[in-house]
């Protein structure tokens, strides 16, 4: 007895140690699947792996108190492109990269920068200017929660739309009797040329519709073109500087957001806006040397004047006054979104070709 009363203690003693060894507080591991229908090569998905998730694990590790274990789901293994939006509404994913062109009647707001052409094409801008207008005015956050979905911040992966071309293109009427390609908002600048057909597609579509010959031309920007060999099929771009435009939005699913430790949520978010802005860092310094390899692979860069802009800008229908008077219908403040989107711009020394706000209320 007493040599099994002496087992006992030694076992206690042990165990007490070993608790004691343990931290005070075990780390909890939160299962996170993030979805994008794009293939990891895109510019967006690679840094959210190789910047975003990173981050969000290195904040977490200071307390230690949680750990979030990534499935990474790219290049349509759940979702298409274009189903991103509607993949985190239904759980197929609890993060996603939204490409927000896609749904310019589920998220009219998000399309502020290209309802708004020919001003900045500095994305560092754009990109704030957009994250303080979702900030400052509820109207993005609701059109989102009305998805299901919690708003991070919205990223630029661009810093300008530019037209590339089988053939040398230097003003709008040269467009006349072709088709472009386009994703969303900006087939309307279309419109006002006359004898052009606008041809919607995704971005890992363009490569096959210009080889194809089913369009003749395509709206992208240099990375882009750069990344998916657009020289190949239209060895032209004209620099027609449409500007910096808002693609790639971050959101959560409502439901896996209300789970969520508030540690979590208050990473997720400052590291949300750090994104952003690096991604927008990116496009700028990517800019001139995805022009350069454009060059380099084949392609011939072809400038249009400013006279030539301005003819293009003032063709258009007035996409600004169209969405502040869809906005203010609803209930929203469509009109002061826009002056205050432009403002902000023009305030970090953007200057229109237009004046988008002449017309409105």
């Amino acid at each position: 007895m007493k040599f099994s009363k002496q087992l006992h203690i030694q076992g206690l003693g042990m165990a007490m140690a070993v608790l004691m060894s343990l931290p005070a507080t075990a780390t909890e591991t939160i299962k996170a699947v993030v979805i994008d229908g794009y293939p990891a090569k895109s510019m967006w998905v690679h840094e959210f792996t190789n910047f975003f998730i990173p981050e969000v694990n290195e904040r977490l590790a200071k307390t230690g108190n949680y750990d979030i274990k990534w499935q990474e789901s790219y290049g349509g293994s759940i979702v298409k492109p274009k189903a991103v939006l509607e993949g985190i509404k239904l759980g197929l994913g609890d993060i996603g990269i939204v490409t927000t062109i896609f749904h310019s009647s589920k998220l009219p707001s998000q399309s502020l920068a290209a309802v708004t052409p020919f001003i900045s094409d500095d994305a560092r801008v754009v990109a704030k200017a957009i994250d303080e207008i979702a900030k400052e005015y509820p109207t993005m956050q609701k059109e989102f929660a009305k998805q299901k979905q919690v708003y991070l911040a919205t990223g630029v992966v661009l810093n300008t739309y530019q037209l590339y071309s089988k053939k040398p293109v230097t003003t709008a009427s040269d467009l006349k009797g072709s088709k472009v390609a386009g994703a969303g908002t900006n087939l309307r600048y279309l419109e006002g040329i006359g004898g052009v057909a606008g041809v919607r597609g995704g971005l890992t579509d363009f490569y096959n519709m210009l080889a194809t010959g089913l369009v003749d031309h395509a709206m992208l920007w240099p990375e882009a073109a750069k990344t998916f060999k657009i020289a190949e099929v239209a060895p032209y771009m004209t620099q027609v500087n449409f500007g910096a435009v808002n693609t790639k939005t971050v959101t959560v699913n409502e439901r896996f957001w209300k789970k969520l430790p508030d540690e979590v949520k208050t990473v997720l978010q400052e590291v949300a806006v750090e994104y952003r802005d690096h991604l927008a860092n990116l496009a700028m310094d990517r800019a001139q040397e995805s022009r350069e390899a454009y060059v380099a692979a084949g392609g011939t860069i072809v400038s249009m004047t400013p006279e030539a802009q301005k003819e293009w800008a003032d063709s258009m229908p007035n996409l600004a006054k169209e969405l502040a008077e869809t906005l203010d219908k609803s209930g929203e403040p469509g009109t002061e979104i826009i002056r205050a989107y432009i403002d902000k711009l023009s305030a970090q020394g953007a200057k229109p070709v237009r004046d988008w706000t002449v017309d409105l209320n």
